[in-house]
């Protein structure tokens, strides 16, 4: 019988690629790890590792064994969630920025009400990696986002559920004469770094509009783009969750077919009905679907 703690950490080793970085993950030393794997490895009794250099990789049958073990997660996170419905309950997710500002609290007076018992753990990350980490199992639920004509990879055994979707229009200083985006071709202009799904999106609507971008200014925290555009120093392009403090320093204009981003929750197909998780869901939209820019 294999032990499903030795299992999880073959199934981390699968995703993350390193003793080191599944040791990090799990707030465990790598020696632990590496001791646990070498008990499954018994327990199996065949080669689940095999070298690789100064590190380790799984053999054909430790990717094997891999799969069964994402299998046996999902059965225990199943039958965790049908027994755990008169345990208090607890739901971890990781957020986008914007959905921590803007959705989070009212999310939260939402389950107050409608879950007292409730008690949910917040961290904020970029999508990228929270999506990552959602199959890793460090969170139940990712609040990530989807810019028009970019759709991003989603894992197998991980469900999307549409929460609404984001106005995107363009922000330019007060008493700006602007009229629309064929009217910036020569301002500064703030966008995310290269790379970023955003920034690709972005880019392609200034040279549609018949133009390249004279980025001067990149940043990940779109806070910190209004306020640039704000103090007069550039333009941008950002959606309106971005307001919940207000906009009364900028004024917005709107692009060429009034684009949105999709706002989406990403969880695990093995507790899709999990009650907590559903209720969380559903906050989250209804906060989405009440926000009103200021």
């Amino acid at each position: 019988m294999f032990e499903l703690r030795r299992l999880r950490l073959l199934h981390e080793l699968h995703l993350r690629g390193t003793i080191a970085d599944v040791a990090a993950a799990l707030s465990f030393s790598p020696s632990t790890v590496s001791q646990q794997l070498a008990q499954l490895e018994r327990e199996a009794g065949v080669a689940l590792l095999e070298p690789d250099g100064r590190r380790v990789r799984l053999t054909a049958r430790g990717r094997l064994l891999a799969a069964h073990a994402a299998r046996a997660l999902e059965l225990d996170e199943a039958a965790r969630a049908e027994l755990s419905e008169e345990a208090p309950a607890q739901v971890r997710i990781a957020v986008m920025p914007t959905a921590a500002e803007a959705l989070v609290p009212p999310a939260l007076s939402l389950l107050a009400e409608r879950m007292p018992g409730l008690r949910l753990e917040m961290v904020e990350l970029p999508p990228e990696i929270a999506l990552f980490e959602l199959q890793a199992r460090a969170f139940d639920l990712v609040v990530a986002e989807q810019y028009p004509g970019h759709t991003r990879e989603i894992a197998e055994g991980i469900d999307r559920t549409l929460l609404g979707v984001d106005p995107i229009r363009l922000a330019v200083p007060r008493g700006d004469a602007a009229h629309g985006l064929e009217d910036l071709r020569d301002r500064a202009w703030v966008l995310e770094p290269q790379g970023a799904a955003v920034r690709r999106w972005a880019v392609q609507q200034c040279r549609a509009a018949g133009f390249e971008p004279d980025v001067r200014f990149e940043a990940t925290d779109l806070v910190s783009h209004a306020r640039l555009v704000a103090a007069g120093h550039a333009v941008a392009m950002l959606p309106d969750l971005v307001w919940t403090g207000g906009r009364t320093t900028v004024s917005l204009r709107e692009l060429p077919g009034s684009p949105v981003r999709e706002i989406f929750a990403a969880t695990r197909a093995s507790s899709r009905d999990d009650a907590a998780i559903t209720a969380v869901r559903d906050a989250l939209a209804d906060a989405l679907a009440a926000h009103e820019p200021r």
